[in-house]
């Protein structure tokens, strides 16, 4: 009896060492995929959703768009929380004009996206709904009707617009009119190191035409490019709510290039 005893006390004994192993190696996988998911975020690729009507219908409300860090460089709003307060970017370039950039814009708290308009130096301008840069009208042709909702329901009929920058990029706009808010302003002249973004629902977009809210937004705040669109759900519904998918999930929009 006194060996059996013996084996039974070393049994009893191991199993606890096993699950302490067990439970440090789980502890262990956990934070080694935090870190790498961290990396992830931060110095490559972030997800963003689409809660506004700025940016239909390129964008819609309920899209989710995955942002390149490294292709502009990085800044105090590339990584998490701002957390570096440090001004200017490292490994920085100047986005193209047609881009659609994520960024911070001076006076807000949260992340804007819209498309890169103005670049350091140039002279915006709208006249009677028609975007003018460096003195040049910028070409837009007629393609379609629609109707445009945005976050709060409200839906009203829009002119779609075929928009193409000097420099050959084509995208689509929208218009309620050309007689709006902001479809008649000032001469905008571009500082050194800043942007000029507007929405493409040119008539539902707080962009760099309101410099009270938004502004020449610094180059040292962008966030990243928007590259891919790789999710899309109607009304805005979380994506986990699994249950929900069926018939409110676009799937034709689903891992989609910005960029025709």
């Amino acid at each position: 009896m006194a060996a059996t005893d013996e084996k039974s006390k070393k049994g009893a004994s191991a199993a606890p060492a096993r699950k302490k192993s067990e439970l440090r190696e789980t502890v262990v996988v956990l934070l080694q995929a935090l870190l790498i998911a961290l990396v992830f975020r931060s110095f490559l690729y972030q997800p963003f959703s689409i809660p506004t009507a700025s940016m239909q219908s390129n964008l819609l409300i309920g899209d989710y768009v995955l942002a390149s860090k490294f292709t502009y460089g990085y800044g105090r709003y590339s990584l998490p929380l701002g957390i570096i307060p440090f001004k200017g970017r490292l490994f920085g370039s100047v986005p193209n004009r047609g881009d659609i950039a994520v960024f911070r814009p001076e006076p807000q708290t949260e992340n804007y996206i819209k498309r890169v308009i103005g670049l350091p130096g140039d002279h915006i301008q709208m006249r009677q709904g028609r975007l003018y840069i460096n003195g040049e009208m910028v070409a837009r042709e007629l393609v379609g009707r629609g109707t445009d909702t945005d976050s709060f329901g409200t839906t009203v009929p829009v002119l779609l617009y075929r928009e193409t920058l000097p420099s050959g990029i084509s995208y689509t706009i929208q218009e309620i009119s050309d007689n709006a808010g902001l479809d008649n302003t000032t001469e905008y002249v571009v500082p050194a190191n800043h942007l000029f973004m507007m929405g493409d629902n040119r008539d539902r977009s707080a962009d760099s035409r309101v410099l009270s809210a938004v502004g020449y937004v610094p180059l040292g705040n962008l966030v990243g490019k928007a590259e891919v669109r790789f999710f899309s759900i109607t009304d805005n519904i979380n994506p986990w709510f699994i249950w929900r998918w069926p018939g409110n999930v676009r799937w034709d929009r689903m891992f989609q290039s910005l960029y025709e």
